[in-house]
């Protein structure tokens, strides 16, 4: 696949994105049910998520894993273990999670599914779209991580948070600054598909 990576800045030592998700989006009318409908452009990688995420075409996600591999993993130090992104949206299964197994599987290393684990919102809470800055997203979010010492070995590993796609960062880096209370981490590296 085609892809044009991006460094991507947060409390985490070393962050890439493959690609840019879309390269087009353009507005052609209503269904029937009145949502508006776009024709909309990807780029290789974004159309491969888009199609993993939204049309359930799990053999997307060995190919992300191995574009993963091959462009990002060179670029951080030695990887102990991978943790994906927890999801904003339950489904039965998880696209990140699928393309982590993927990765760590190629990469020959442990996948811990739920060691960081998303929380519900409180009641009343805004919901993450509606707020305004990057800044008011990560106060909102502070909270609504929390860790799991499923690791039983004793030391501290580089830890790959896998994400699908990066936006503003906030998500990221509440998640990474919830990895770092760990005593099981060492240096956190994000590798996300897309940035928007």
């Amino acid at each position: 696949m085609k892809n044009s990576i991006l460094q991507i800045f947060g409390n985490w030592d070393a962050g890439y994105a493959l690609d840019k998700h879309k390269i087009s989006s353009t507005y052609i009318g209503e269904n029937e049910y009145g949502h508006p409908q776009f024709d909309t452009l990807r780029t290789e990688v974004g159309e491969a998520l888009f199609r993993l995420k939204y049309r359930d075409d799990f053999s997307k996600a060995e190919p992300l894993a191995a574009e993963i591999e091959q462009h990002l993993v060179p670029k951080f130090g030695k990887i102990g273990f991978i943790v994906p992104m927890p999801a904003s949206k339950q489904r039965p299964r998880q696209p990140v999670t699928e393309i982590a197994k993927a990765l760590a599987q190629r990469l020959e290393v442990p996948i811990f599914e739920n060691i960081v684990v998303k929380l519900p919102a409180p009641d009343g809470a805004p919901a993450l779209k509606d707020l305004v800055g990057k800044q008011a997203k990560v106060d909102a979010l502070s909270d609504r991580f929390a860790i799991n010492d499923g690791i039983t070995n004793d030391g501290k590993w580089n830890v790959l948070v896998v994400d699908d796609l990066y936006d503003t960062g906030a998500s990221m880096e509440a998640a990474c600054a919830k990895l770092r209370t760990y005593h099981k981490v060492d240096k956190i590296f994000v590798a996300a598909l897309t940035w928007k």
